[in-house]
């Protein structure tokens, strides 16, 4: 059975088709995040650590760390910094020293620079999970040849020189092609993990079926595990996290094993507490003195003040336990465990110290 092994120094991920869904945090990313890149360029990693904390805390397996910074005012002083094959091998290492530092979740080096993956590689403890390889002749002859040096498993996307193909048929022969180029080198089947590409469905309504249908072929026919960007399905339609839900668990079904993801269901910021509250207010709901922000935005179904597990990861969680890979439902019920209040730590029930009292 194809398993695929990606590891920490400490920790290991297990992506196969009878194990839990993986998880990867693709939070760590500064392409349009514009606070990120900014930080990044004055030597903050403060957000890379705490993204790396909060995606772990929220089920990521592993965390996705992309070097893809673009650094605007350094450009004005040095011309060198508006091309990613300086910047990024220089960024890479000094981000996966900041997430190893914080977590033991396993990484996924992601880049387009050859030189920012090589550079991981040699910063990464463990065995990481390389992203990408393409059936691009270039990327090949580039890409494969460190994926055998330093033995670690790769993302196989589904484009060539072409671009992207439409055609689910096309999109299975590059994936094909990838893993046979791979198998010349001496990397096994079980180290590629194909990204068959998942278009839109606001844009192309069978998109869903062409990757359910791909994800079966790629499973039964080259027996690789499989990945995608999940959020992919859902670009530009309203109520995303909705088909996001209904799409993980569809997927899984279909046989793929894994999913570049956002974990985290982001806090509710201070703003939106105020509006909820006037707009309560306005209806003439007076509410209990001295109730905190937390308890309020709950009672009211708006989410948390903190980061913690989105719906995308109940979705996974419960499908994990309805595939028989959540044994006796353990994960589950750990998931759906009420955190205690601060102050309320280590009480039982009403919050009385010991929990329940013995009879004299």
């Amino acid at each position: 059975m194809t398993r695929t092994i990606v590891e920490s120094k400490t920790k290991t991920a297990v992506i196969g088709f009878e194990e839990p869904f993986c998880v990867i945090g693709e939070r760590i990313n500064p392409t349009g995040r514009k606070i990120l890149a900014e930080e990044l360029e004055r030597g903050d990693f403060s957000r890379v650590e705490f993204d790396a904390i909060a995606q772990t805390n929220a089920g990521a397996t592993v965390l996705d760390v992309n070097s893809g910074a673009v650094f605007s005012n350094k450009m004005a002083e040095d011309p060198r910094y508006a091309d990613n094959n300086f910047v990024e091998p220089m960024l890479m290492p000094e981000m996966i020293k900041r997430v190893q530092a914080v977590t033991d979740t396993p990484i996924c080096i992601d880049s387009s620079v050859p030189g920012a993956l090589e550079a991981g590689l040699e910063a990464c403890e463990g065995r990481p999970l390389l992203n990408s390889v393409t059936g691009e002749e270039e990327r090949l002859e580039t890409v494969l040849p460190l994926v055998k040096k330093y033995n670690v498993p790769v993302v196989a996307i589904s484009n060539d020189d072409t671009g992207i193909s439409e055609d689910p048929d096309v999109r299975f022969a590059v994936a094909k092609l990838i893993v046979e180029r791979a198998a010349d080198h001496g990397i096994p089947a079980h180290d590629i993990v194909v990204d068959p590409l998942v278009m839109p469905i606001g844009a192309m309504a069978t998109a869903g079926h062409q990757v359910f249908t791909l994800v079966r072929r790629l499973r039964e026919e080259l027996g690789v595990n499989t990945t995608c960007g999940a959020s992919n399905i859902s670009f530009g339609l309203p109520n995303r996290h909705g088909i996001n839900n209904a799409f993980l668990p569809m997927a899984m079904g279909a046989g793929m094993t894994s999913a570049i993801m956002n974990p985290v269901g982001l806090p509710v910021n201070a703003k939106k507490i105020e509006e909820k509250k006037a707009e309560l207010a306005a209806l003439g709901v007076v509410l209990p003195e001295g109730m905190d922000d937390e308890t309020f935005v709950q009672l009211f179904g708006m989410g948390s003040t903190l980061p913690r597990a989105g719906k995308e990861m109940e979705a996974i969680r419960a499908a994990n336990f309805l595939f028989d890979r959540d044994p006796h439902g353990g994960a589950w019920i750990e998931f759906n465990k009420v955190a205690p209040k601060a102050g309320q730590e280590g009480r039982g029930r009403a919050g009385r110290t010991g929990g329940r009292r013995r009879r004299a």
